[in-house]
């Protein structure tokens, strides 16, 4: 199976897992240079459903998030690196999407039971917002462990 898929097998593959009553958990993120918080929260993201689902950014935007010198990695090595942990079942390789209603049109798509974040995200209001428009619950799965940053690790701050 393969776990690093398009936007479009992530409908198909959601439409098929919904059909047979599994209980779908979408996460997202860059995931640029994995660290103890990404890995904790993922496993805790796991636990709370049958699929997990992760919305990986492009590297556009990434750099536009981030900074000009990222990503380090590559979607393609991030989705790679990512896929190798028993507890994500998919990745999804994102185009690059820059508005809000971009991001809700596939999420209203893929229509998880769940969307998982982390307590005090940047983004804990979009997630809140997408999670009501398709009946989804938004649920904190972790603290967010302050100081710990695949941009404060390059920073050398952590």
């Amino acid at each position: 199976m393969n776990k690093v898929i398009t936007p479009k097998e992530a409908i198909d593959i959601s439409s098929k897992l919904r059909s047979e009553d599994k209980i779908i958990v979408l996460t997202g993120g860059c995931f640029d240079v994995l660290h103890f918080g990404h890995i904790s929260f993922l496993k805790n993201a796991k636990n709370i459903g049958d699929k997990i689902f992760l919305l990986l950014e492009s590297d556009g935007s990434v750099k536009i998030k981030k900074g000009k010198d990222r990503p380090v990695n590559n979607q393609k090595n991030r989705a790679n690196n990512l896929a190798r942990y028993k507890f994500v079942d998919y990745v999804i390789m994102l185009p690059k999407l820059e508005k809000n209603e971009e991001y809700d049109r596939l999420v209203t798509q893929i229509r998880p039971d769940v969307i998982a974040s982390t307590k005090n995200d940047p983004n804990s209001a979009h997630k809140r917002r997408q999670a009501k428009l398709v009946g989804a619950e938004y649920k904190e799965v972790i603290e967010r462990i302050s100081n710990l940053s695949t941009t404060s690790l390059l920073k050398g701050k952590s």
